[in-house]
């Protein structure tokens, strides 16, 4: 496609205020989201701050060549939990976290310096486009229940079934992204989330206000109480309404450290580096798609060692701040391709952003109180953009040849059907589960295929 800012162009500044909150608002969502699953003590605002930590750390590695940003990592979910299940203290449980981020940051570590001495040509030949395209999809698909789960929920009432307000905020959002996207002139074609949100948010909070008068609770969509909860806690108006410093986790961290164990380094170890191995995988195929969308091989330049050194770097100073491991983040890879917007001075913008707001408590209120139905909205699109661009790498793969059939087949029904493996408390994701099985096919399958090529 192709791009209204190229990775090196500086938009001006109002215009790079606007892209970087739009950029913010496709990946905080889901940010905000893992430190509230996770609960003890982690907050949205530390997430926030550190995920615009990573990101400066991220781009910084990439020498400003990559435009995506970090966010909270859902796949280390689970050995987040198994930090706090195995500490006898918070404190100590916050330093599991910080540690557990170092041992994967390590991996990443690791596995750069073996390609920085190899070279990336083996992967390429080992994940060719009919491995990496179908992935790519995949990625997309394997979030479209997500979307269309979120696009049916209040954050007000439980409804059985659809809940149709809900969905008409939802369709809402979808429609006005669309339309800025397609029809929108100038600024407005490239600024479609921020305008589908706030077209969602609006209509939701008309839907609420009028349920709320009407005592009509099907009406009711977004918790608007989230912004006493978090200004007011005590019903008080203080400094903190209004500016408050992120509760930094390795402040509790250090608490910590006389209570650490052999034992428990070993557990948070187990618990961290398995899933690392397992994202590394992901990680190749987000940047894979980014490089289609870009039209430049990030593989190659700034190079799979320095987006890798990147994106564990990153990972580690985001964490020591908001307690939870980063990862590229396909929405922002979305974002970039809906908009043709790849500059990476946007994302820089977006990443200060994320730490200057993150001490604004009535920003962080809005970030929390947006409704799932209306990012559900804002994830049909990105979720649907990382789908196609995948298909879109197939079209010059011949389908007729059994091992690209087979190969492409295979990914496709394991990640759809959603494959996915336990080990202990470490899980193979369906994303991962569906790349390696597509790998083995397309390298079981290659003997025979070379060989006719060779008769021919």
């Amino acid at each position: 496609m192709k791009l209204v800012f190229d990775v090196e162009d500086k938009p001006s500044f109002g215009k790079l205020i606007v892209f970087a909150l739009q950029q913010m608002l496709a990946i905080l969502a889901a940010t905000v989201a893992v430190p509230v699953i996770i609960g003890n003590g982690l907050t949205p605002a530390a997430a926030m701050f550190g995920a615009g930590v990573g990101t400066l750390v991220y781009v910084a590695f990439t020498k400003f060549k990559s435009p995506v940003m970090l966010g909270s990592s859902f796949a280390f979910i689970g050995s987040m939990s198994v930090a706090f299940a195995g500490a006898a203290t918070m404190q100590l449980g916050m330093l599991g976290l910080v540690l557990g981020a170092a041992f994967a940051g390590i991996v990443y570590v690791i596995i750069a310096a073996l390609i920085g001495a190899v070279g990336v040509d083996w992967l390429n030949k080992l994940m060719p486009p009919v491995v990496i395209g179908p992935t790519v999809a995949i990625i997309g698909l394997s979030l479209a229940g997500n979307a269309i789960g979120d696009i049916q929920k209040s954050d007000v009432t439980d409804v059985s079934g659809s809940n149709y307000a809900a969905l008409f905020c939802g369709f809402v959002t979808l429609a006005v992204t669309m339309l800025a996207t397609t029809y929108g002139k100038k600024m407005m074609r490239l600024v479609p989330f921020v305008l589908g949100i706030l077209a969602g948010y609006a209509t939701a909070s008309v839907l609420t206000l009028i349920g709320d008068a009407a005592n009509a609770d099907a009406l009711k969509v977004v918790d608007l109480s989230v912004f006493r909860t978090i200004m007011f806690p005590d019903d008080k108006v203080t400094f903190a309404s209004f500016i408050k410093l992120p509760d930094m986790v390795f402040l509790d961290a250090a608490g910590g450290l006389d209570e650490l164990t052999g034992s428990y380094l070993l557990t948070v170890l187990v618990a961290y580096v398995p899933v690392a191995l397992v994202i590394f995988a992901e990680h190749v195929a987000d940047h894979k798609n980014l490089s289609s969308v870009i039209g430049r091989d990030l593989l190659k330049e700034p190079g799979l060692a320095r987006t890798l050194l990147g994106d564990g770097v990153g990972s580690i100073a985001g964490s020591l701040f908001g307690g939870c491991p980063n990862t590229t983040y396909g929405e922002s890879v979305g974002c970039v391709a809906i908009t043709g917007n790849a500059s990476a001075a946007t994302i820089v913008a977006a990443a200060v952003g994320c730490i200057f707001f993150s001490f604004v408590t009535p920003f962080v209120a809005f970030i929390e109180s947006i409704p799932s139905c209306v990012m559900g909205g804002v994830c049909v699109a990105l979720y649907g953009f990382i789908a196609v661009s995948g298909l879109k790498m197939l079209k010059n793969v011949d389908l007729d040849s059994h091992r690209n059939l087979f190969t492409a087949s295979v990914i496709f029904i394991a990640g759809i059907g959603g494959l996915s493996i336990n080990f202990g408390s470490v899980t193979l994701t369906e994303v991962a589960a569906a790349l390696i099985l597509g790998i083995l096919t397309n390298v079981m399958l290659s003997k025979k295929q070379d060989k006719k090529e060779g008769e021919r």
